[in-house]
């Protein structure tokens, strides 16, 4: 019995020890060293890390291969290959939007709408990226419109880094909307059985009050920078290919109503996701052979796909089946007790994704929430997930990535601006949700 007990501590204290430098390491890799090169190919460090590391759990038997193995294939809610179809699904469906020019297009239809006014820019700016945030993806999103910001601030003469911060913070506000918002929405919420209707009845009313909130305070922090007008017109943006377009808007669209009535007939979201971009690409190539033209659209998509999220959620998940085989989710669940779940699995998700991400954050967390079987502590944790990433860059790989593109438009923008603005922003529009959420449930 001692011997089974000291060699049950020894493992826990393993995977706890394993898992702890593999996302330390991971943290640092995307702040210091982002990128590898393994000859001619350039690959992120961040997922080659916790590859290792799942690698090492693996062989240390702190957790057994077979026991992955049956969870991945597993025909429940938490499969994380059911997840992951899902999220890679509804990313093309926005990536082909993207590609066609379809953001860049509204986001120059509403500076047109602004005029001269920097007030008038701002607001149709946060509108206009919370509208489409809440059907397309949050980190699509913020690719797209970054570089389209800092080259019209510039011919403009004005501070990009208000409207940097309203496209930043807005996107991943206005993501908690629908459950195909933000990937950490997806595998929290499917992992815990929810499905799209019953999400949006709790989440609409919080997601209301925190991006209102999030307005707000972004507009008290820069509103001396909003008075000076606006010197440059905005460019003409065209949209070459306008059938290909309105296909992927009917896709898209046709794919978020059946999501919405799926649940009513027994249809798994990744099925409707995986039809729906299996049909557009479909189209695509119909077309493209019809005009006897490459489909460049498609291969774009193809190649912009964030296949990376594939090892990096896959070696995240076989962490967490470590920890939670040797009782270190039941134990955290413990410690956070069941009390007043929206503020404790709120507040502790909202930091522990600054510390970790929040991608390794909610498939860590969804081990937790197994334990605890609460409706409120989910939607709290999905509400952390989401806020997390505007507190530091830290928090969501969307961060690091605009942070990048801000480098490569010579923009200084560090780690306390970034927290600067978290605080002042963030941290409002996460009591404002958790509050909601309170009365709510």
């Amino acid at each position: 019995m001692c011997i089974f007990q000291l060699t049950t501590e020894v493992t826990m204290i393993v995977a706890i020890t394993i898992s702890a430098i593999t996302c330390l390491a991971m943290i640092m890799a995307v702040l210091f060293f982002p990128k590898m090169r393994l000859g001619k190919l350039e690959l992120s460090s961040y997922w080659l890390i916790t590859l290792a590391g799942a690698f090492l759990l693996l062989l240390t038997r702190t957790v057994a291969l077979s026991t992955v193995t049956s969870a991945l294939f597993a025909d429940t809610a938490i499969n994380p290959l059911k997840i992951l179809v899902l999220f890679i699904s509804m990313t093309l469906l926005s990536i082909f939007l993207d590609e066609l020019g379809f953001f860049r297009y509204l986001a120059n239809f509403a500076l047109k709408r602004a005029g001269t006014s920097q007030f008038k820019l701002f607001i149709f700016l946060y509108v206009t990226v919370s509208v489409l945030t809440v059907f397309t993806s949050n980190d699509i999103i913020i690719l797209s419109f970054t570089p389209f910001i800092c080259y019209f601030a510039k011919n403009a003469h004005i501070s990009p880094v208000p409207y940097l911060a309203a496209e930043f913070v807005a996107a991943n506000t206005w993501s908690m909307t629908l459950i195909i918002g933000n990937p950490t929405n997806i595998y929290l919420v499917t992992a815990a059985g929810g499905d799209f209707i019953s999400y949006l009845k709790i989440m609409l009313l919080p997601t209301i009050a925190s991006g209102s909130v999030a307005c707000l305070f972004l507009f008290l922090l820069f509103r001396k920078k909003l008075l000076a007008p606006v010197e440059a017109e905005p460019e003409e943006v065209h949209l070459p290919d306008k059938l290909s377009l309105w296909v992927g808007i009917l896709h898209l669209a046709i794919c978020t109503v059946v999501l919405a009535v799926g649940s009513y007939v027994g249809i798994e979201m990744w099925l409707v996701s995986l039809i729906a971009a299996i049909s557009l690409f479909l189209f695509a190539i119909v077309i493209s052979l019809c005009r006897r033209q490459y489909p460049k659209t498609l291969a774009a998509c193809l190649k912009r796909a964030p296949w990376e999220l594939i090892p990096f959620i896959l070696s995240m998940f076989v962490m967490v089946e470590a920890l939670n085989h040797n009782g270190v989710t039941d134990a955290i669940f413990k410690l956070l007790g069941s009390t007043a779940p929206v503020w404790k699995y709120g507040i502790t998700s909202f930091l522990a994704a600054n510390l970790i991400n929040n991608i390794p954050m909610s498939v860590l967390y969804s081990a937790i929430l197994q334990h605890a079987g609460s409706t409120a502590a989910v939607m709290a944790t999905v509400v952390g997930s989401n806020l997390g990433a505007c507190l530091t860059p830290i928090g969501a790989l969307a961060g690091i990535m605009w942070c990048s593109i801000l480098k490569k438009h010579d923009l200084k923008f560090g780690y306390l601006d970034f927290l600067k603005i978290g605080i002042t922003v963030a941290v409002p529009a996460l009591l404002a949700a958790l509050g909601m959420l309170t009365l709510m449930l």
